[in-house]
């Protein structure tokens, strides 16, 4: 399609303005997904710190996180030339056929789905209030800094390391993140004690089509075109999760003789984790396999989290962590000039590219988790981060919202049996 003397392409930018639509919408859909996975008594509190990731996120991004992400080419961090939008308008973006103000927004949706996918660490225990002034630091000390490096013109690109969509600052950001909070925050109170089941598996499964569905707007967008780099990345969203499914369902016979629900739900984020930073660069074939070897480490991750007391609720280190620190690095092996256009990986001769990727899949978490820990330690000297053993019994809902998931009709509460009862019928 010819360019507007402006230099914009209406159809980059009409696909573009999607792809902003479809990975917003992911951030609610990874509420149903993580709400399903808690006791019903913190179905609330769960799903809204996914929507309070929304409003913090987004006016943090505008206010200093785009600019920090994208201004200049400092090594580490970006400028302040577009703080509060600042020159941001509807010329190109440089690099692309879309206005910037698209190009702002589409990485602001990154942002804010980052920021609500580290809330699954410590879901069911700490305070709304110490989360909102988390997530606004989190979103700009952490997020921002690692989305400079990995595609802001940033270290890690300027070294070479090949980062489609957000296998640095998203994935191993949240999941590594994710790991700080869990040990700063520490453990619920009956986590070891007793049986702490998903209240809903149906959330689960919606939520979690829905977020694939999202996901082709994620990765199939991170061309800014409608070219070749995003078909390529759009195919390989579909291909890879659903090999992981097929992995997973195998992992789960052979260890439990039954294929689960939240198990499927699993794999489908692992598959499309996987794929992200790799969509663009390897082809179909290897994101297929792609697909089925991310099932082992993050399945092996999450079976032996749960014999530990590392209480990282939702498992985001071995869903997001686990399965973007194998993705960098699969790329480093597997990646294909003659469908890249970019860099060969080791398989195709070089070597360069595996030593990219793994200065990348090592230095992303060191930072994530050093910086997560040392600010949730600096806001737990002012404020409590977490509620009390009485308000953690009560439920988050009623404590922190003044309010219920389940009613029945006014002023009754559907009474939803406590995982443990369940278990004691079940038996």
């Amino acid at each position: 399609m010819a360019l507007a003397a402006t230099g914009i392409d209406s159809g980059d930018t009409a696909w573009m303005l999607v792809a902003t639509a479809m990975v917003l919408m992911m951030t609610p859909a990874l509420g149903l997904f993580y709400a399903g996975l808690v006791r019903s008594k913190n179905t609330l509190n769960t799903f809204m710190m996914c929507v309070a990731a929304i409003a913090v996120a987004t006016v943090t991004w505008a206010a200093v996180g785009y600019s920090i992400a994208f201004d200049g080419n400092g090594s580490f961090v970006g400028g302040l030339g577009n703080a509060f939008l600042g020159g941001v308008g509807f010329a190109p973006r440089q690099g692309t056929a879309i206005p910037e103000l698209v190009f702002m927004a589409f990485q602001a949706t990154f942002c804010i789905i980052t920021v609500a996918l580290v809330s699954g660490a410590v879901v069911e225990r700490m305070r709304f209030g110490p989360f909102l002034i988390f997530a606004a630091l989190w979103s700009v000390l952490v997020y921002a800094v690692l989305a400079h490096w990995a595609f802001g013109g940033g270290w890690l690109q300027a070294n070479g390391t090949l980062d489609f969509a957000g296998g640095v600052p998203v994935e191993m950001g949240s999941g590594f993140s994710a790991l700080a909070a869990a040990l700063v925050v520490g453990a619920r109170k009956d986590y070891g004690r007793q049986a702490l089941l998903p209240h809903n598996t149906v959330y689960v499964l919606l939520g979690a089509g829905l977020l694939w569905f999202g996901w082709f707007g994620f990765n199939g967008g991170s061309g800014f075109s409608t070219g070749n780099p995003s078909v390529l990345a759009f195919t390989n969203t579909l291909l890879c999760p659903a090999c992981t499914l097929v992995a997973w369902f195998a992992l789960d016979l052979l260890r439990g003789r039954k294929v689960t629900a939240v198990g499927a739900a699993t794999a489908i984020v692992v598959g499309c984790v996987a794929i992200t930073p790799a969509g663009g660069f390897v082809s179909p074939g290897w994101a297929m396999l792609l697909g089925t070897l991310a099932a082992l480490p993050s399945y092996a991750i999450i079976v032996w989290r749960t014999r530990t007391r590392v209480d990282e609720t939702l498992d985001v280190l071995a869903a997001h962590g686990t399965a973007g620190f194998f993705g960098i690095l699969f790329i480093g092996f597997f990646a294909e000039a003659a469908w890249n256009g970019v860099s060969d990986g080791l398989f195709y001769g070089n070597l360069a590219q595996l030593g990219d990727q793994a200065l990348a899949a090592f230095a992303a978490p060191a930072y994530a988790f050093g910086v997560t820990f040392v600010l949730l330690r600096l806001i737990g000297a002012f404020t409590e981060l977490r509620a009390s053993g009485r308000e953690e019994a009560l439920g988050m809902d009623v404590v922190q919202h003044g309010e219920e998931a389940y009613v029945t009709g006014e002023g009754a509460i559907l009474v939803v049996p406590a995982d443990d009862e369940r278990v004691a019928a079940a038996a």
